[in-house]
């Protein structure tokens, strides 16, 4: 399984679904307020989020969580969500598009992408560098320094 391969795979499958680029992802974190950040959604399973997240994402593995995670939101804030590689995230992606959101991005190479560029992964507050593996296939898209056992 090569990194190349994979998102090709994604960009088909979901091709209305924006991708943006884990240098743009940071250059969005790094130039917004706190209050003008694009929300985080991790649609990983708990077991996923609980090793490793990026800092302030909201824990969102269904369509009623990210929905519910919505709530209060601007619609003209951005939604960016993520999940190992970027397959489970596109499909959710898809879903809030069709709900009407507009500012929906799909982390391309999601937690994997961003933390072999050695960009922060966080427990909680506290900075770590292990990201859960999902499975021994996916898990060679990580880093083998990486992997959480």
């Amino acid at each position: 399984m090569f990194w190349s391969t994979t998102l090709k795979m994604i960009r088909a499958k979901y091709p209305e679904v924006a991708q943006l680029s884990t240098d743009s992802l940071q250059t969005m974190l790094d130039a917004s307020l706190k209050a003008e950040r694009p929300l985080l959604l991790d649609v990983r399973e708990k077991e996923e989020y609980g090793v490793s997240h990026l800092k302030d994402a909201v824990s969102a593995l269904t369509e009623k969580e990210a929905l519910r995670a919505l709530e209060g939101v601007a619609p003209d804030r951005p939604v960016v969500l993520y999940c190992s590689v970027g397959y489970r995230s596109s499909e959710m992606a898809r879903f809030l598009q069709k709900r009407g959101l507009e500012k929906v991005y799909n982390l391309e190479g999601s937690i994997f992408a961003w933390a072999n560029e050695g960009r922060p992964v966080y427990r909680g507050e506290e900075r770590v560098h292990k990201v859960h593996p999902y499975d021994r296939v996916w898990g060679k898209l990580l880093k083998k320094a990486l992997r959480a056992k």
